[in-house]
């Protein structure tokens, strides 16, 4: 398959108009039909249909964009390895979820590209399904994330644990006594859609299912400034909001009728993988 035709299919699955997914690659409108056309014609599927004003991914369409993104995040990965292995010795790709990096990464990751000049190191941030998705794709070398990998072949290790706490700005804090799971619920609870394993589990059980959120946000680290501006509540990694929490900018609230689990990182990576073991092995 030609890779800028699967390059407009995933720019027209998001733009959802021929024209202006023209207009964003730069090429005729024509250009994207033809392109749109082979791709059908190759798959031997329907990818899109039509409805007033634009188009819809079709069920075929929305099964092969998952493959589509995968096909294009793998030939980019390999102009980058070929680029990077022209100018140094070796390289690190690192996958790692955004709690795990803000709250334990960082300086490790620092350090290790301080200490080996020669090795290029590229720090990718996911989720967890897709960055261990990215690591049996040989995307990255070594994944962190709240799912430990299962398969054969790879090792997959505790890497850190935390305590989940239900944070909010002291100005906020209606319940200093204490809050039960009945107050929580009729709180102003902002939802991050986040992945903790168990204790992303453990959060969304405490809510009715298909509950109205006032809030939702798709990035853990991104709520710390909602609940300082005394917005509402929510539950994070107490490593995530530490600074706040020890400048009192943010306060934790006391669970009376339920508890929290322990938050638990892992981290995998395909056996004999040089690049893995040499940057474990310094963490």
């Amino acid at each position: 398959m030609n890779t800028e035709s699967i390059k407009t299919f995933i720019m027209l699955s998001k733009m959802k108009n021929f024209t202006r997914t023209a207009e964003r690659m730069y090429v005729a409108q024509s250009t994207v039909t033809n392109r749109i056309c082979e791709l059908e014609n190759e798959t031997g599927k329907k990818l899109f249909v039509r409805r007033q004003g634009g188009v819809e991914l079709t069920e075929e369409g929305e099964l092969f964009l998952g493959y589509a993104l995968r096909i294009v995040e793998l030939e980019e990965t390999f102009i980058q390895q070929v680029n990077a292995a022209a100018r140094y010795g070796k390289k690190l790709r690192i996958g790692t979820i955004n709690a795990v990096y803000e709250s334990d990464l960082y300086p490790i990751i620092s350090g290790f590209y301080r200490d080996h000049p020669d090795v290029s190191v590229k720090v990718v941030l996911g989720h967890s399904a897709d960055l261990l998705r990215m690591l049996q794709d040989e995307v990255v070398d070594v994944a962190f994330s709240y799912i430990p990998l299962k398969k054969t072949g790879f090792v997959s290790k505790k890497f850190s644990a935390d305590e989940l706490v239900l944070l909010t700005s002291p100005s906020a804090n209606e319940y200093r006594g204490g809050i039960t799971k009945e107050q929580l619920i009729a709180s102003r609870y902002l939802m991050c859609n986040f992945a903790f394993g168990d204790a992303g589990e453990f959060v969304r059980s405490l809510f009715p299912p298909r509950h109205a959120f006032g809030f939702e946000i798709d990035n853990s680290s991104k709520v710390v400034d909602y609940l300082k501006d005394g917005l509402g509540y929510s539950f994070l990694p107490r490593k995530m909001a530490e600074k706040e929490i020890g400048c009192g900018a943010l306060e934790t609230v006391r669970l009376l009728d339920f508890s929290a689990p322990e938050i638990v990182s892992y981290c995998s990576y395909k056996k004999g993988n040089a690049a893995a073991e040499l940057f474990l092995s310094q963490a």
